[in-house]
């Protein structure tokens, strides 16, 4: 009988991957992040990351991940047992990440339903901040509770909890071979009817007319190599986990390049989707593309049913079909952002999955209806900014020096390389882990940290200060709290 945390194939394996890569910020950040860029000419800096970085990481966490078939935590314990305390952190933080997502799931969730009759009425931005999450900017108001937001919500976690306390194929594996190719075809599906639309090459045009003269700056560079960041889900420990659960023919290097294209793939078809869409509008209410673009929640939950109330009977399809994909495609990653944490702790503790994945999904429901609060929607700003832009990118450049430096990448060159049918690794690829990325994602996580500081409030940075605190807290509880697991020290290794 298999076991209960190994992968029923390679390509369940493959789209749970890609299913974690590609959400929301495929959606409704990458198009964004491609037109303020430099359009046309953002796509060099951005290939650029992808084949410098995104793969090359990827490859790397892969590797150690296959090579000690174990837990994130485990793993660096075995590694070096001072360092176990990085081994929790970024499965926490990813735990954190999972936690607001669950709002914004719940949001869409209700819009799923609104979008059959226009129910955000003819003021889409008033009834999102106002009526839905009678947005609050006073800290005072978490005590103001919202039951409809909370009910969505609890909605989500029910099918979190259905799907990941099964055994690992049966559920998320069975569930990803499902979503992940009808997130894909729905995508298809609402981008074909956008391309058709009136005034649709006018969104394009704005959208991929290249700005050369951004190439010499350095903001596009860092926009693209954080943007693959994220996208990518590097460094959060996802790839680490699901590399573990792979089985021993697993052909990684080819595995990565069928999931970097993939996900690549759907955030520019995504963005060609939301910019003739914009387009139409722009065309529709004669204001300049340049004035109508947005990302983020500003964008699906304001801008898209905007266009949904000029778009006539269509809408009644295109909306629904909308706000599906946006739901399916926050399930699919919202699904991977637990499994590093639980893996942890089954192996520290000796729990099982089902009761390791109960208990977690009951604790980040209850920490999550913090969010179903009028306070809500700027809380989950400034926590969304803390893990991204603060502990993920700092836990991704130790991550990269413990397994590039202390690991030794080099022992996984001749191990990956007797394994793929595609791209062969040399001393090109030792250079880029252990000089490059660190470097280059030090500089990303600098300017992150600068931009926090430049342009937080008191509140964001207060509740920034909370969140530090929390992470670190629990962090310290799970590296302190004493192994139950008899074989918690022990890890077999393939290299």
């Amino acid at each position: 009988m298999a076991d209960k945390n190994e992968w029923g194939s390679n390509l369940s394996f493959i789209l749970a991957m890609i299913g974690s890569a590609v959400g929301l910020g495929n959606i409704w950040r990458y198009p964004y992040v491609l037109y303020s860029n430099g359009g046309g000419a953002f796509y060099i800096p951005y290939i650029v990351a992808i084949l410098l970085m995104g793969m090359q990481f990827l490859i790397l966490e892969y590797g150690v991940g296959y090579n000690f078939k174990s837990s994130f935590a485990k793993a660096i314990r075995k590694i070096n047992s001072k360092c176990e305390y990085l081994g929790w952190l970024l499965p926490v933080a990813v735990f954190m990440i999972m936690i607001y997502y669950s709002a914004i799931l719940g949001w869409d969730g209700i819009y799923m339903i609104l979008s059959f009759f226009k129910g955000w009425g003819a003021d889409p931005n008033t009834f999102f901040t106002v009526t839905l999450l009678q947005s609050s900017e006073s800290y005072l108001s978490l005590t103001q509770f919202i039951p409809l937001i909370a009910v969505a919500m609890i909605i989500g976690w029910v099918i979190i909890w259905f799907i990941s306390h099964r055994d690992l194929e049966a559920g998320l594996g069975k569930v990803s071979k499902l979503l992940v190719p009808a997130l894909f075809i729905i995508m298809v599906i609402i981008v074909g009817f956008s391309l058709t639309l009136p005034g649709a090459s006018i969104g394009l045009a704005e959208l991929f007319n290249p700005d050369w003269s951004l190439l010499t700056h350095f903001e596009i560079w860092m926009a693209a190599f954080g943007q693959i960041v994220f996208s990518l889900s590097l460094g959060m420990s996802i790839a680490f986990t699901y590399a573990s659960y792979t089985k021993d023919d697993a052909d990684l290097i080819t595995n990565t390049i069928s999931i970097a294209l993939a996900n690549s793939l759907f955030e520019n078809f995504a963005a060609l989707g939301v910019f003739s869409i914009l387009g139409y509008m722009s065309l529709q209410s004669g204001t300049a593309v340049a004035d109508l673009v947005t990302q983020g929640t500003g964008l699906v939950f304001i801008a898209y049913p905007t266009v949904f109330n000029v778009l006539g009977q269509w809408a009644i399809v295109l909306g629904p079909l909308f706000f599906l994909t946006v739901y399916l495609a926050g399930l699919t990653s919202i699904l991977s952002t637990i499994e590093p944490l639980s893996f942890s702790i089954q192996n520290k503790f000796a729990w099982s999955r089902s009761k390791t994945m109960t208990v977690l999904i009951v604790i980040g429901a209850a920490i999550s209806m913090i969010y179903a609060t009028a306070y809500g929607g700027s809380l989950l700003g400034y926590v969304d900014t803390f893990i991204n832009q603060i502990a993920l990118l700092f836990g991704v450049i130790v991550e990269c020096i413990v397994f590039a430096w202390v690991f030794k990448a080099e022992k996984l060159v001749d191990f990956l390389n007797a394994r793929t049918r595609t791209i062969k690794l040399g001393k090109w690829w030792i250079v880029i882990v252990k000089y490059v990325l660190p470097i280059v994602i030090s500089i990303v996580w600098i300017g992150g940290m600068i931009d926090v500081v430049n342009n937080s409030t008191i509140d964001q940075l207060n509740f920034t200060i909370v969140s530090a605190i929390i992470l670190l807290g629990a962090t310290l509880i799970l590296t302190l709290l004493p192994a139950k697991h008899p074989k918690w020290d022990d890890v077999e290794e393939r290299v």
